[in-house]
């Protein structure tokens, strides 16, 4: 077989691809195979992606043609791209569309498709059958309105995604306009990926349009884009966030960045029940419930306003029961914003269905070359575990062992070291376990964040820490979303979720917001070597492996 010893990538018959990180061309390949491929693992000099149905459908959902994959494979394969291989994605991507679903004028939902055989196929289909109610002519099928979610959702997992062109509700209206100067009495403009993100959504109002997740990374302003779309549409919202603190802070930058009035923002949380035009609720209070197989006592509030456009802060986190209302929500306009689209559940394509296909995306790197994020560099500290732990490690089970890898005292040391260096920084130190965190905050005299602390004190100390009255907090999993913390360049990592990527994505994304004098941002990940604890760091940096980011490796004693 001949070969282009140039090119880095390696497209094998299972459908993964191999990519050398030491070709010249590296980046450029990387960038054109997170467009359809999905990363599976990063060492030093191969990485290794898959192409899979769901990636190559957001990619035809984003407006990729099978031939501009098949192209990108030959112009960076370094070997003959197997032929299986472009049948697949021929066939993949071609899968993409293939069903579409139409209100007609009488509101009947239909799903219709050119292919007789198919719809005859999909008819049989006992996953669908509880969802339409048969076929009138063969070439299309009935779709009971309160199931266009349901139906939707079935049919990914069949094997044939659907392309929604049933249109939406208006909503009742609600006027704003995006201001020119913000009311903090700085210039105010969108920025061109954050229009062309609106644009990508919007489609110009379109039935083409009006769903779909953009992904954008922490700190590029995906709050912007919100409110970008909420300008196109001029209806009323309602807007699910992570947590209080980042409800507050969407309130915050409409009443700064919109002719919005505060009477015109109601907040739903577990401090505030009120109903307004835009309504922002967090999704804890969503699915409260006061016994476990109880009722969800607040998804009335899906019904209760006249929304014409939902929009999911951080829909990568979406619970469960939420995915479940949004199946009843199809006709309503729905906004994903993410940093990424990895679900450590594996329900991505609940996402693709219930809020539909990536609509926009733009590598991290991309947007630090330009200057819209912060410069980062990424450093995993491995750290010894101390001879009298091993042996509890050895014999504990493999919670345990992760918990006691993850609270190594040595790491303290260490993390004393690193603040100390950064003394003049402004510092973050993360972790899971609140026990270690106290003693870190002892130990450093250090104000601590954590779940249990009233908003109005997480407020404060985040104010306290913009304003520089505190260069160092300590913080749990609650830091790990939606805060605003524009001067943080420096954060340490202790303590992380098992392999959670998407964790680390939003760790990361704490300290990337541009700083005003371009300083770099620095990232330290603790990880007790030669144990889970340096497994699981593997799989959380992969995904910021994929975004352009490369790790170093220190011992302790360099540090």
């Amino acid at each position: 077989m001949s070969s282009a010893p140039d090119r880095p990538i390696i497209v094998q018959s299972d459908r993964s691809v191999l990519l050398e990180t030491d070709s010249p061309v590296f980046e450029d390949a990387r960038d054109s195979l997170a467009a359809f491929a999905e990363l599976v693992k990063s060492p030093e000099h191969i990485h290794t992606y898959r192409i899979t149905p769901l990636s190559l459908w957001n990619a035809a959902a984003a407006g990729m043609k099978a031939e501009e994959i098949v192209e990108s494979l030959f112009r960076f394969s370094k070997y003959e791209v197997p032929q299986n291989v472009i049948v697949d994605i021929r066939d993949t991507v071609a899968r993409y569309g293939r069903l579409k679903l139409f209100k007609r004028e009488d509101g009947q939902l239909v799903l219709q498709s050119d292919d007789a055989k198919l719809i005859i196929e999909l008819l049989n289909q006992k996953a669908i059958q509880p969802f339409i109610t048969g076929s009138p002519d063969g070439k299309q099928i009935f779709v009971k309105p309160i199931d266009r979610g349901n139906v939707k959702s079935a049919l990914i997992k069949l094997g044939f995604p659907v392309e929604d062109l049933a249109g939406y509700i208006d909503g009742a209206p609600l006027t704003l306009q995006l201001r020119d100067m913000a009311l903090s009495g700085k210039p105010f403009q969108m920025r061109k990926y954050q229009r062309e993100s609106v644009d990508a959504f919007y489609m110009r109002g379109s039935n083409h349009g009006g769903s779909g997740v953009v992904v954008l990374p922490c700190g590029a302003g995906k709050t912007m884009v919100g409110m970008g779309v909420m300008n196109c549409l001029q209806t009323q919202t309602l807007v699910l966030t992570t947590n209080t603190v980042a409800l507050r802070q969407w309130k915050n930058e409409l009443k700064d960045k919109t002719t919005l009035t505060e009477d015109a923002i109601g907040e739903y949380s577990g401090d505030s029940k009120e109903i307004r035009p835009v309504t922002i609720a967090t999704y804890q209070v969503l699915t409260y419930r006061k016994v476990k197989d109880g009722p969800f006592l607040h998804f009335s509030l899906f019904d209760e306003g006249n929304w014409g456009l939902i929009i999911y802060d951080e829909v990568h986190l979406l619970p469960a029961p939420v995915f479940r209302a949004t199946a009843d929500l199809q006709a309503r306009r729905r906004l994903g914003l993410t940093a990424t689209l990895v679900r450590e559940d594996a329900r991505e394509d609940e996402v693709f269905s219930l809020i539909g296909p990536k609509k926009y995306d733009v590598p991290w790197k991309v947007l630090e070359k330009q200057g819209w994020i912060a410069q980062a560099v990424c450093t995993e500290v491995r750290v010894p575990l101390p001879e009298e732990e091993r042996y509890r490690y050895a014999i504990s089970d493999k919670r345990g062992k992760f918990r006691i890898a993850s609270t190594n005292p040595v790491k303290d040391r260490i993390c004393e070291s690193l603040i100390a260096r950064h003394r003049e920084d402004n510092v973050l130190v993360i972790g899971q376990y609140l026990d270690q965190l106290k003693l870190l905050a002892k130990r450093f005299k250090a104000p601590l964040i954590t779940g249990q602390a009233a908003n109005r004190e997480r407020e404060r100390l985040y104010n306290a820490f913009r304003v520089g009255e505190i260069k160092l907090l300590i913080v749990s999993k609650v830091a790990n979303f939606a805060i605003d913390l524009p001067d943080a360049n420096v954060a340490i990592q202790v303590s992380g979720t098992f392999g959670s990527r998407q964790e680390e994505a939003q760790r990361l994304g704490r300290i990337l917001r541009p700083k005003t004098d371009n300083a770099l941002a620095r990232f330290y990940s603790l990880v007790s070597r030669d144990t889970c604890d340096q497994d699981y760091s593997v799989k959380r940096q992969l995904f910021l492996t994929e975004q352009g980011y490369r790790y170093e490796i220190r011992n302790a004693e360099e540090v």
